[in-house]
């Protein structure tokens, strides 16, 4: 009995079962990206027009990008607890709103909805937060794959919801809003235990590289299998039995990650003392210093006190030189010989919030993140919208699509963001210039709204919107470091909502509702009044046509080149910090 509660306890405490777990959790926190789809329905029941669809939209990108608070109680109360809160809070925001939806609740003003909208959806960043805490630190030493298939995984959330709906056959639209309450709040409430750092620096394994591989091959499995069940109950008319069987097949594919854990267990690897100590446990004997202390001993006295001919020396021997004068340093701290002083830090090095604030890099990413991000958030929240302005009559297609092109986006741009770094020792972010070419070309496709433009288009938007949330992470942590990463990163992702106020809140939803008021024979307002219309209450209105999202797509367009531009300029910046970081990992 003792030793099956030790396997037991093994099994509970491998990484791998941590990390198919997290996968699991992510995939239900993408829940944002179903808003395309259910704001159709809010619109019609309670009678809102575009602006007011448009707030809601804001209220949504808010809740999901402010992640403060996921963040400190984070650090504050065990891990199983700040999932439950952020279940609870899925739980009551969109149950809530499903009430109201469906006249089982009294209808509330506006800004209650808002309110509603808001706390559902932040319910995401607790999701978020606590996988990728725990992933990174079990998997120090992979955190580009990590960060970008736990990422990924949100992404395609929109569209495993959205097939598990289809299984409900239900005709009433509103049950897809009680399906986000309920379905994501089970899943992590089930496994809220088992998601937590268990050292996984102690756990390397010569296999790592192959289950990376696996993981990998499931999700463009998973991705290629959910784009054709999508376009085949797009196009044929399928039993309800067949449309059960698909769904099957996407909860196995989803299970199969769990092989990997459970191989794992029974056949173990011998570790060597080089694994086993990859982060060694600090010495117990004899006199030390903090972390932090150490830490400005390696950023500060050594600038002060090595010669000058050791930055002339081959990159081996500098570090071996280095190195040396960091443990004399240390101990000659420890005795109280050297006085420690305190500096800013250089890009590269761990940055505070506040340190990081005065730095024109964050300010780069940030409003390149706000221009392409957000251009492609407006997107997700206004496809139901666009696609029925074109004359489709199915938008969860569209928006399950673009969920699928998000995912992938996500592990692509991680992936391909890796090599460009650890091959080629160039900055991260041209990769991000990159993603956001792509969907500059995407805005021009809607904008011009040719035939079959509506699907190339969500495939560009998708692949860049997604990209951005695996190099920005990733490249943020490389160039303020890991120690204050959690409040870089959550700042960082305001961008999202700034982004979508801009162009959802007042571009796109003015222009689409003076369209529609032109259609039905209105005159157009002036500039000031437009913009009153999204305060104000007003009549539903519809606009039908290619011209209703014309001018917006143009912007969009052409502000993803300008965020083009503040990439290339931040690359051009840290030319020197990535040859530094990966330039020695080259030679």
């Amino acid at each position: 009995m003792n030793c099956l509660n030790q396997s037991l306890s093994s099994f509970l405490n491998n990484r791998w079962l941590v990390f198919v777990a997290a996968m699991w959790i992510q995939s239900c926190a993408g829940i944002g990206y179903l808003f395309g789809s259910i704001s159709p329905k809010i619109k019609s029941s309670l009678n809102y027009n575009q602006r007011q669809v448009a707030r809601l939209g804001v209220a949504k990108d808010l809740g999901d990008s402010v992640g403060f608070l996921a963040g400190t109680l984070s650090e504050i109360l065990p891990l199983w607890a700040a999932l439950l809160i952020g279940a609870i809070q899925n739980f009551v925001g969109y149950g809530w709103v499903w009430l109201v939806v469906t006249g089982r609740s009294p209808v509330l003003p506006l800004w209650a909805m808002c309110v509603l909208i808001f706390i559902g959806t932040n319910g995401e960043t607790y999701f978020n937060t606590v996988s990728l805490v725990s992933c990174v630190q079990n998997f120090p030493k992979s955190r580009g794959p990590v960060v970008g298939i736990l990422k990924g995984f949100a992404g395609l959330g929109g569209a495993i919801l959205t097939q598990i709906y289809a299984v409900m056959h239900s005709p009433d639209h509103a049950s897809l809003i009680f399906m986000v309450a309920v379905g994501p709040t089970m899943v992590v409430i089930a496994l809220m235990f088992i998601v937590r750092p268990v050292g996984g620096h102690k756990q390397i394994r010569s296999s790592d590289g192959f289950s990376f591989s696996i993981i990998y091959g499931v999700c463009l499995v998973l991705a290629s299998y959910l784009m054709g069940v999508m376009l085949v109950e797009d196009l044929v008319d399928l039993s309800h039995t067949v449309i059960t069987i698909f769904t099957v097949i996407l909860f196995v594919i989803l299970l199969i990650p769990i092989v990997i854990p459970v191989t794992l267990h029974f056949y173990r690897e011998p570790r060597s003392s080089a694994e086993e100590a990859l982060l060694p446990e600090a010495d117990k004997q004899g006199p030390s210093i903090s972390e932090d202390d150490a830490h400005e001993i390696i950023f500060s006295e050594v600038e002060d006190e090595k010669p000058r001919e050791v930055d002339l020396l081959p990159a081996l021997e500098r570090q071996k030189r280095i190195a040396q004068l960091q443990s004399k340093l240390a101990q000659a701290a420890a005795e109280g010989a050297v006085r420690i002083k305190k500096r800013r830090p250089h890009r590269g090095e761990d940055f505070t919030l506040k340190e990081a604030l005065i730095k024109a890099d964050l300010w780069l990413i940030f409003f390149s993140l706000m221009l392409g991000s957000g251009s492609g958030l407006t997107v997700i929240d206004n496809l139901g919208q666009m696609s029925q302005s074109l004359g489709y009559d199915n938008t969860h297609v569209f928006v399950s699509m673009i969920s699928i092109w998000n995912f992938l986006g996500r592990v692509g741009g991680g992936y391909f963001s890796e090599k460009i770094v650890r091959d080629y020792a160039y900055p991260r972010p041209v990769a991000m210039a990159a993603a956001q070419v792509i969907m500059a070309v995407g805005h021009f496709l809607f904008a011009m709204g040719w035939p079959g433009a509506m699907y190339l288009g969500t495939l560009l938007v998708g692949l860049g919107y997604g990209s951005h949330w695996a190099i920005v992470p990733a490249a943020a942590s490389e160039l303020f470091g890991l120690k204050k990463f959690g409040a870089l990163y959550n700042f960082l992702t305001l961008a999202n909502p700034a982004g979508s106020l801009v162009f959802s809140g007042l571009i796109a939803s003015s222009i689409y509702d003076r369209e529609a008021e032109k259609q039905a024979g209105h005159r157009s307002e002036g500039i000031i009044s437009s913009f009153s219309r999204f305060v104000f209450l007003d009549d539903p209105l519809k606009c039908e046509g290619a011209v209703c999202f014309f001018v917006t797509s143009l912007i969009m367009s052409g502000l993803c080149i300008v965020a083009v531009v503040l990439s290339m300029i931040l690359v051009h910046r840290t030319k020197p910090v990535y040859a530094h970081l990966y330039g020695r990992s080259r030679g």
